[in-house]
């Protein structure tokens, strides 16, 4: 039996491992504000006045808000807004959109 659990203790993406923790409005707005996540292959940058800064290779500005505890962005031409729920672990942040797709980043020093 210990040595299950140890097995289970080492594995990637173990159960005992995901520890996101899902926040509201306040706490998304609290936590992006004036802040850079970097992505895999993107940083975005969001900013007090409303305005985000993605770039992955050339800029794409945009305009980010936190409505009713989902983080949304709206990406010029387009005027549609898409929100996602937010979660957060220590240094990183997950954006989980309306169909479960997931996009995680970590917080620049």
């Amino acid at each position: 039996m210990v040595r299950v659990l140890m097995v289970l203790l080492l594995l990637p993406g173990s159960v005992f491992a995901d520890d996101w923790k899902s926040m509201d409005g306040a706490e998304i707005a609290e936590v992006l504000t004036d802040q850079t996540v970097i992505y895999e292959n993107a940083t975005q940058r969001f900013y007090a006045s409303g305005r985000t800064l993605y770039s992955a290779g050339q800029d794409s500005w945009g305009y980010w808000v936190v409505r009713d505890d989902q983080y949304c962005s709206q990406w010029p031409p387009g005027d549609q807004w898409d929100c996602y729920d937010i979660a957060k672990m220590e240094g990183m942040i997950r954006f989980i959109g309306i169909d479960g797709s997931v996009t995680d980043g970590m917080f620049a020093p």
